[in-house]
């Protein structure tokens, strides 16, 4: 995916996509009890799907295939961050360290992407 890095343990986004996953834990444990199998699940469900993503795209042959992964780990974030505003909407939530996290990891994503879809051209481009 990326020069000199050999596991998607060592990319930053992966990092920070875990740190999300264990502050998420941490918030919705506080969640009412009847929104075990609703909210509280989904929200755990999405912020999951970030770093597994990730990893998952890490482990793909082709540039294309990683791609794919990435933007699915982005569409996760964004549903994350939905449900997180749904959850302090409903008075669940007031921590901002998610939102700030989900900021810094969805810029993180996006400058991925676009930089693997430049490689992706240059490399597709029969000119090259």
């Amino acid at each position: 995916m990326l020069n000199k890095v050999t596991s998607y343990k060592e990319l930053v986004v992966w990092q920070k996509s875990m740190d999300l996953v264990k502050k998420v834990y941490e918030v919705t444990r506080l969640f009412p009890e009847e929104e075990k199998f609703g909210l509280t699940s989904q929200i755990r469900r999405s912020a999951v799907s970030i770093p597994s993503n990730i990893a998952e795209g890490w482990g793909r042959a082709s540039l294309r295939s990683c791609l794919n992964f990435l933007r699915i780990a982005q569409g996760s974030l964004f549903e994350l961050e939905t449900q997180i505003y749904i959850a302090k909407g409903l008075g669940f939530s007031s921590d901002s360290h998610i939102e700030e996290l989900i900021s810094e990891i969805g810029k993180m994503i996006g400058s991925m992407i676009f930089k693997m879809k430049s490689r992706d051209n240059i490399q597709s481009d029969p000119k090259n």
